[in-house]
């Protein structure tokens, strides 16, 4: 790793971030440099992606059951260098690059002794209110939630190990496997990397839904067996049978719903086999009206995801061993200090952005 591709940084070393102080107000400031703690390593971000969370946190205030209650930094999708170390760390060095896990458990509690660390009560996940996120030129981060990417792997393709890993999470949550048939819905990012794997995994057919056209197109270009527009007019039931009708009439044995949208999702429950899994994986409305009966009546499991666990080591194989190509997702990259520029791209549907990465 060359000296030149990052700046070990000294007394007149300036930090900035990108600070949510409340709704519609975000703003690239100047922060104090952070100092790791015994156990923390100190990080030069080179890449952060902008997740459609910081977008909602962004325009609504809140995301799902966490409301925005003071300024906070964005930024959970990043990958960086290592340019200082705190006491006691060993398995990291300068210079090393890493992908960031944003979450960090107490590894104390039940959940995270059962391994599900994810549903770690006192979770610190970073940019989920109140906590900082990472989009900062400097950040400091438990080494233990750092993990080494190799030389092969970029700084960018680091930063979609995050969305990857809510990808893989999704699939395995949903059970989908080898020759069995997935819907999808929502060709957004997370659908999208969804898509990505679930073809490398020769999950077949893939059927995916978006209001979009261009949204769908690309989905097509990517492998999809079936793409289907949305007309937001058309009821619920109507949709769901016509996307059912894609693939012989029983509907597919597995459902992601990508969106969190009300509608998407009880369309996503009815367009679901008999006996089959429906999967919600966007975050929308705390309260939503769904199709009770219809989904009981069919046995149709019905499940939640909450983030991921243990998916960095697989998903970083995985980009290394380049059989997964999600590079072309990344449509937009602007420096930090041209933030806001980036998520008001991000949140443009007419720029065509999918995902929109900040750099420094």
């Amino acid at each position: 790793m060359s000296a030149q591709q990052y700046q070990i940084p000294d007394e007149n070393t300036k930090n900035y971030g990108v600070l949510l102080n409340k709704k519609d107000d975000l703003q690239v400031v100047e922060i104090p440099m952070p100092t790791p703690a015994a156990g923390e390593v100190q990080v030069q971000v080179k890449a952060t992606g902008i997740c459609g969370s910081d977008i909602h946190l962004w325009k609504y205030g809140e995301i799902g059951i966490f409301p925005v209650t003071q300024p906070q930094l964005l930024g959970h999708e990043s990958a960086g260098i290592v340019t200082a170390l705190g006491e006691g760390v060993t398995t990291l060095r300068v210079g090393d690059r890493v992908a960031i896990e944003a979450g960090i458990p107490c590894s104390k509690c039940a959940q995270c002794m059962a391994g599900r660390y994810h549903l770690c009560p006192v979770v610190v996940f970073k940019s989920t209110p109140p906590y900082d996120g990472l989009l900062a030129k400097y950040c400091t981060h438990p080494a233990r939630w750092l993990h080494k990417i190799p030389d092969n792997v970029s700084f960018e393709q680091g930063a979609l190990l995050e969305p990857l890993s809510v990808a893989i999470s999704a699939i395995e949550r949903s059970g989908a496997t080898f020759g069995r048939s997935l819907l999808i819905t929502g060709a957004g990012p997370i659908g999208l990397i969804v898509l990505a794997v679930a073809k490398a995994t020769g999950i077949s057919p893939v059927v995916i839904t978006d209001v979009q056209p261009s949204r769908l197109q690309y989905a097509k270009e990517m492998g999809a067996d079936y793409i289907y527009q949305v007309d937001p007019k058309k009821p619920d039931y109507e949709a769901a049978k016509e996307i059912r009708d894609l693939v012989g009439g029983e509907g597919t044995e597995y459902t992601l719903e990508c969106t969190g949208i009300e509608s998407s999702f009880r369309t996503a429950i009815m367009a679901t086999r008999d006996a089959g899994v429906c999967c919600l994986v966007g975050v929308g409305k705390n309260d939503q009206s769904l199709p009770v009966n219809n989904f009981a009546m069919r046995e149709v499991d019905i499940k939640g995801l909450f983030r991921y666990h243990h998916t960095y080591p697989r998903a970083i194989a995985l980009m290394a061993s380049g059989k997964l190509n999600i590079d072309h997702l990344i449509t937009h990259k602007y420096d930090i200090m041209d933030a806001l520029k980036a998520f008001n791209t991000a949140a443009d549907y007419s720029t065509g952005a999918i995902k929109v990465q900040i750099t420094n």
